[in-house]
């Protein structure tokens, strides 16, 4: 067996397909994969040794993204939208962001949703804080949690409706998009408004998108809309990348009793019958409401705890999703170094 033959777990083709570059001394090897995953390299290095019948592999694993379909200094735009509205999609977007700024990435969040701007409390940014002005037409983002954020909540308070018609809507995200001096990033993960309308088709016409992450409950009308949603994204050559089944099971903290309170694999039905990858499921968790409303994301706070797994683990999916997607016409780079 070869490291280039190694079956990539997220991706499901080899890593020499997908043009991984591989070094190789002795036991040491040296991946370098596109899409960011220093929190799976012992794991990997464990499957390696097993896939080459040795005892054991010294994996040192890093990250290029490659060339992305972004703008400027961005290298991949990703949105993750939802059918309706209720689901968990903004918890689910700065979750995502941050576990992708863990597993190695360099990570932007914009707040798309300009009528119900949330990003800023669930960043812990300061009611009040605006974002400086360079060259008076340029807005520096704000830096929250390692992530460069911008979003519609910077600009008023929390108090303020943004009472305006679709197309002014789409001209302030336009603005905060393509003025904000985001500089270089892996991904921009951008919060969409839930639903299909002026803002989605705004980004999908107006800005490079990468691809797009549906997030859902199991509940059969959610799954409904986020079919919808999923039309939508076909319709305009976005490419879905995957499903966040969002609600999954709740676990009674008193008795442990796992309850299906929206239904039971909801998400993972609509994931097959569409052909696209179910990235993860996450559970009804009152500390990941808790944590989202005081400023704290749970994968910031607990970096280390089981639901902090799952969100990275979803991180790398998506990503390993957008690597595969691009990466099918790449030949390998491999050498060898004799001992």
């Amino acid at each position: 067996m070869k490291v280039e033959e190694f079956i990539d777990p997220y991706v499901g083709q080899s890593w020499g397909s997908l043009g991984a570059r591989i070094l190789t001394s002795g036991n040491q090897i040296s991946v370098t994969l596109g899409y960011p995953a220093a929190g799976l390299r012992d794991t990997l290095a464990s499957q390696l040794a097993e896939f080459l019948g040795v005892d054991s592999v010294d994996l040192q694993l890093s990250f290029a993204p490659g060339g992305g379909s972004g703008f400027g200094q961005v290298k991949h735009l990703v949105l993750v939208s939802s059918g309706k509205g209720g689901v968990g999609k903004s918890t689910t977007a700065v979750n995502l962001a941050l576990a992708l700024d863990a597993e190695g990435a360099k990570v932007g969040l914009l707040d798309a949703d300009i009528y119900g701007p949330s990003q800023g409390m669930m960043l812990g940014v300061a009611e009040g804080r605006r974002p400086d002005i360079k060259d008076g037409k340029h807005f520096e983002p704000i830096r929250a949690h390692g992530l460069k954020a911008m979003s519609m909540s910077f600009m008023t308070t929390d108090k303020t409706p943004m009472v305006w018609r679709g197309p002014m809507a789409s001209g302030a995200l336009q603005q905060i998009l393509g003025q904000t001096l985001w500089g270089d990033l892996d991904y921009l993960i951008v919060d969409m408004p839930p639903g299909t309308g002026d803002i989605q088709l705004t980004l999908s016409q107006k800005a490079p998108v990468s691809g797009a992450v549906i997030v859902t409950t199991p509940q059969d009308i959610a799954l409904l809309d986020a079919m919808k949603g999923i039309e939508m994204f076909s319709k305009v050559d976005i490419p879905v990348l995957g499903i966040v089944e969002n609600m999954s099971v709740h676990e009674c903290p008193s008795c442990g009793h796992i309850s299906h309170l929206f239904g039971a694999d909801g998400g993972r039905r609509v994931a097959d019958d569409l052909g696209v990858p179910l990235l993860g499921q996450l559970p009804l968790a009152m500390s990941i409401r808790e944590q989202a409303d005081s400023g704290q994301p749970t994968v910031k706070v607990e970096p280390d705890s089981q639901i902090s797994g799952l969100y990275r683990d979803a991180a790398r999916n998506m990503a390993a999703q957008l690597w595969g997607g691009n990466s099918a016409s790449k030949a390998p780079t491999i050498s060898m170094v004799d001992d």
